[in-house]
């Protein structure tokens, strides 16, 4: 099958949708599928504010339509909602072609936490975004209930992996510094709370693995935690290794793929019990979720590396590949 994905997220940006994206894309090919991913790269691209790293493709429909026809898709789907997706599901609906698209982040309470935009606005965006789409797919069933209630209609469930080759335990000696050693790896921004990470009261000492427009801040405020910026490939896994507990503050991932890397490293995760962290978390040998997250953290080192290296061989790429084509629709005659 040619399956054509549009994205308003690729490099160099770092995040969940960036790294679901590539995976996904070489887990297709695996299977046996011709992919194309069509990014904000070939259009001419604004910073976003208080983003700067992401660049957004305003007005690219012109330069879009003949890239998708190019690609000659058995199947569309948008994995974002930004100007990119825009172009791509306006011009879908003008072809009449059948796609399906993807709800990955929480962009209302971001924007709202950030800009103070009213949840009621950007809900209404999304809501017209996906309205059309053959099946909206999700990254867990609690988002799916949630967004259901919200008004969103004919979604479908799609588990995310984790790349178990790259992210694999690979010893301690990858962070030099006080045991235990609690990592934070994300985004460093306001939405994600990494602050409700860097202000417990743990012994040892706590890395921050990422960037973002919070760190000149946070790093003033908490001068004894380490702030590593990013790293890639396999200095990131070795780094995630050398953790003794990953510990995910943020109340409002509708995943966390940072939990399953950790897993697959053996190193255990503390959380918030909320969405995300409880569809991730499910077997308590592997994690810790608690509204105390100091006592989440700490109970969290008595945890077994090997428990949670095999709950992260369950979430396999491949696997959840196989369940996006199944969730695909076919373009139809247009």
């Amino acid at each position: 099958m040619r399956i054509t994905l549009i994205s308003d997220a690729w490099h160099p940006q770092v995040n969940g949708i960036v790294t679901a994206l590539v995976q996904l894309a070489r887990a297709l090919t695996r299977l046996g599928h011709r992919v194309t991913i069509i990014a904000p790269e070939p259009f001419r691209t604004w910073p976003c504010p208080g983003y700067p790293d992401v660049r957004l493709a305003f007005l690219c429909g012109p330069r879009l339509r003949p890239l998708i026809d190019a690609s000659k898709p058995d199947a569309i789907h948008l994995m974002t909602e930004g100007p990119v997706g825009f172009a791509a599901r306006r011009y879908c609906r003008y072809r009449r072609w059948s796609y399906t698209s993807s709800f990955h982040s929480h962009f209302p309470e971001y924007l709202k936490l950030r800009a103070g935009i009213p949840l009621a606005v950007s809900y209404g965006y999304l809501r017209w975004f996906h309205r059309s789409s053959e099946r909206v797919l999700v990254g867990t069933d609690s988002l799916s209930e949630q967004l259901t209630r919200k008004g969103f209609r004919r979604l479908a469930t799609w588990p995310l992996g984790v790349d178990t080759d790259q992210f694999r335990p690979l010893g301690k000696e990858g962070i030099a510094a006080p045991r235990p050693v609690f990592l934070y790896l994300g985004r460093v921004a306001v939405e994600k709370a990494v602050e409700d990470f860097l202000r417990l009261d743990l012994p040892g000492t706590k890395v921050v693995i990422g960037d973002g427009p919070q760190r000149t801040e946070l790093e003033a405020r908490y001068p004894a935690a380490h702030f590593l910026g990013y790293r890639h490939g396999q200095d990131l896994a070795q780094h995630v290794s050398a953790a003794d507990v990953l510990v995910f503050p943020s109340r409002t991932d509708t995943f966390g793929l940072a939990m399953l890397e950790a897993l697959a490293c053996g190193v255990p995760v503390a959380a918030y019990p909320v969405q995300g962290p409880r569809d991730v978390i499910r077997d308590a040998r592997v994690g810790r979720l608690d509204t105390d997250l100091r006592r989440a953290a700490l109970d969290a080192l008595e945890l077994a590396p090997g428990d949670c290296r095999r709950y992260a061989l369950e979430w396999s790429w491949d696997a959840s590949a196989r369940r996006f084509v199944d969730s695909l629709a076919p373009l139809g005659d247009g």
